[in-house]
């Protein structure tokens, strides 16, 4: 079994500033792109930013120069600085990784349970 488990969504000021982290555990194998996604209400999930297993990233426009995206591979976390927050970014965040389970011969997707994100203005 393999599980995402997401942290550090919350309530902010508009302007300000958080930090979402997503630690995958179980039976890992090895683990290739990791990413985060967000929904807002009645609208489709989107991809905020991710980030391959050699380190390079990419961004929604929308979140580019305000957002920033890292991993720490040896605890098989991914990690979104959230800053300049806007009450655009309200959202429930999804983080999601490609995984090889230690049984399987493939990569899988995996998603996390989500955290919400509210941004008051």
């Amino acid at each position: 079994q393999v599980q995402l488990v997401e942290s550090g969504g919350g309530l902010v000021q508009g302007g300000g500033s958080l930090r979402l982290s997503c630690a995958a555990s179980g039976s890992i194998f090895s683990i290739d792109a990791m990413g985060w996604y967000r929904q807002a209400p009645g609208k489709q999930r989107e991809l905020v930013a991710g980030i391959t297993s050699g380190g390079s990233t990419n961004y929604a426009d929308s979140v580019k120069g305000r957002f920033t995206i890292s991993r720490a591979n040896a605890k098989n976390t991914v990690y979104l600085q959230m800053n300049s927050l806007k009450p655009e970014d309200t959202a429930a965040y999804y983080c999601n990784a490609r995984i090889r389970a230690i049984t399987a011969t493939a990569l899988t997707d995996y998603w996390g349970q989500g955290t919400q994100v509210t941004v008051s203005s």
